[in-house]
């Protein structure tokens, strides 16, 4: 289904998916002035009275959620970068999370702080962060508003033209671009983009390329599409390298059993 939304700091497209077994998932593409650090706004909500279990995927974007339920007080979590699946993830019963999901530009210009000691992990940050609350839950059109203004209010005048550049190719080519090929086109050294990856964000540059490019490849598995579409060397490379990210092949992904892959189940409502 696809609605409009009258503010105008998001995008028009305002896309919403019902999965199954109470479980509900709406997303909100950032206006284009957020646009270089801001992926979406999210929200997930399990209505049930029992937890959802989940596997989490790694998807190449650093998420902030602000999660409240029934029994548990409101707490706001920074997730790092994630490099392998999660087998055992639960969305508690009667939970809600809103959450904006960015790009790793955001790291330096809006949390101007490293997350290199978060990959794979997470942080709980202090119950005020960004004058946010419990009841800024309640209207989700509210708390993409509120969050965009704050985002905007953070994020400098200038910043640092050769990482944008270097940010707008990889999501251009969905990660199917080595490492030279970028030092060429950004204008910036393999060693001295790999050093700001491994400090800022604690990967590799080819391993951020890989996990987009892993991403891109979930699009095409959620539409049956089971062969490689991007940068593979081929059949078997593609397979080992989704199972690596997935725990499973691409023909066990595609039919996401009890919609446990979340991230897959969202691209089936595009």
């Amino acid at each position: 289904m696809v609605f409009k939304i009258k503010s105008t700091l998001v995008s028009e497209d305002y896309s919403k998916q019902t999965m199954t077994s109470g479980i509900y998932y709406t997303q909100v593409k950032p206006d284009e002035l957020l646009s270089d650090f801001v992926e979406s706004f999210w929200l997930l909500r399990n209505d049930s009275e029992n937890d959802k279990e989940t596997v989490g995927l790694p998807d190449g974007r650093i998420d902030l959620f602000f999660i409240k339920s029934d029994d548990q007080p409101f707490k706001i979590v920074l997730l790092g970068l994630g490099t392998q699946y999660h087998a055992e993830g639960l969305i508690p019963a009667k939970s809600l999370r809103f959450a904006v999901s960015f790009k790793l530009l955001a790291v330096e210009y809006v949390f101007q702080e490293s997350i290199s000691d978060i990959v794979d992990n997470g942080k709980i940050l202090s119950h005020d962060f960004w004058d946010m609350s419990a009841d800024d839950l309640d209207s989700f059109e509210s708390f993409c508003e509120k969050s965009s203004h704050k985002i905007k209010s953070l994020i400098p005048k200038e910043i640092d033209l050769r990482k944008k550049k270097l940010f707008d190719f990889i999501h251009e080519t969905h990660g199917s671009i080595t490492v030279k090929e970028l030092s060429e086109k950004a204008g910036w050294s393999s060693r001295q983009m790999n050093r700001y990856f491994n400090q800022q964000f604690g990967i590799s540059l080819k391993l951020f390329c890989n996990l987009l490019r892993f991403r891109a490849s979930l699009e095409h598995i959620a539409k049956g599409k089971l062969f490689p579409e991007l940068n593979f060397a081929d059949q078997t490379h593609f397979i080992k390298e989704i199972k690596k990210f997935s725990g499973v092949v691409p023909k066990e992904l595609f039919k996401n059993k009890n919609d446990r892959f979340i991230l897959l189940s969202s691209f089936r409502s595009t």
